[in-house]
């Protein structure tokens, strides 16, 4: 006969695993048919450490170790193997609705919440979810165009279109263009090139982000000239990278601005790069990324929707 401390212990453990939703147990799964972590993040679009984690926290809620751990592959416990059978029950439930949706759909339906910053969003963004929304008309999009961090899972985002080096561990991270930070300014107040980064102290300069008196610009050179800092007093300031470029296509001054900013611009001969072969560097990379959920849980309509904006930026 249990003890009154064992029976509680064993209850506690029995309500635990109960509390296991089908997400969880999906997951466990999927681990367990992979036989490793390494490959089981390979299938899920996940990092190694975040399958370590979410397994890890299964276990903390199972109040039991489930896998054994080895350094090339993964056992069952005792408590595992009574697990996995209903684990996999929850899989092969759940695939099985998946293709089901599949069949039953083939059209793309639903909301997509979206987010990126305001000049990306505007400038590339837009003009390509109009086309994808023609394509399939069932798609809705809400977007959220900021500057500021916004919290993915907290505020409900399906896809994000964010500069960064380090992405969210629980998110697959999709490169989609890459970018170059130049000086641009209308050929009617620089007709020719500037003869390198120390002429822009001379100049009119229109600079992103927050009034202060000067601001020191560390010039990478394409060409393996040594870097170059100048520091520059800016005549204007803005929040919004719009506004800049549109200063600086009016004669303003010189605009810092992403070459997707003012890549129309450039063709129609309205701004001039002014130090060609020169480039800011951006301390978030200059790889723009699509972030979504792992492959097996994000929407599939997010899935093609980055796949379509990384086909055509490249494309472009």
């Amino acid at each position: 006969m249990a003890t009154p401390a064992a029976a509680t212990h064993q209850e506690r453990r029995r309500s635990a695993q109960v509390a296991l939703d089908a997400n969880a147990l999906e997951l466990f799964a999927r681990v367990v048919a992979a036989g490793s972590f390494a490959e089981a993040a390979r299938r899920l679009g996940l990092t190694r450490a975040a399958v370590s984690r979410r397994i890890a926290a299964i276990e903390q809620q199972a109040g039991t170790t489930l896998l054994a751990r080895t350094t090339r592959s993964l056992g069952l416990t005792e408590a595992g193997r009574r697990l996995a059978g209903h684990a996999r029950g929850v899989l092969e439930a759940a695939d099985g609705a998946r293709r089901s949706v599949r069949s039953g759909r083939g059209a793309l339906e639903g909301r997509l919440r979206i987010t990126a910053v305001p000049s990306f969003g505007r400038v590339v963004l837009v003009p390509l979810l109009a086309r994808f929304q023609a394509r399939h008309p069932a798609v809705r999009f809400e977007l959220v165009f900021s500057d500021r961090t916004v919290d993915l899972l907290r505020e409900g985002i399906d896809v994000a279109f964010r500069l960064t080096r380090r992405p969210p561990p629980d998110w697959l991270a999709q490169p989609v263009m890459r970018l170059r930070v130049g000086a641009y300014a209308a050929p009617a107040l620089l007709p020719a090139p500037l003869p390198g980064p120390a002429a822009l102290a001379r100049q009119r300069c229109l600079v992103l982000g927050a009034a202060v008196e000067g601001v020191p610009l560390l010039w990478h050179s394409d060409q393996g000239a040594p870097a170059c800092t100048v520091e520059v007093a800016p005549d204007t300031w803005s929040d919004d990278m719009d506004t800049l470029v549109a200063l600086a296509r009016a004669g303003g001054g010189v605009v810092f601005a992403p070459d997707y900013c003012v890549r129309d611009d450039l063709l129609a001969g309205r701004l001039v790069d002014v130090l060609p072969g020169w480039r800011l560097p951006v301390a978030e990379g200059d790889t723009l990324q699509a972030l979504t959920l792992p492959l097996a849980t994000a929407p599939r309509s997010a899935r093609e929707l980055v796949a379509y904006v990384r086909e055509a930026c490249t494309a472009g």
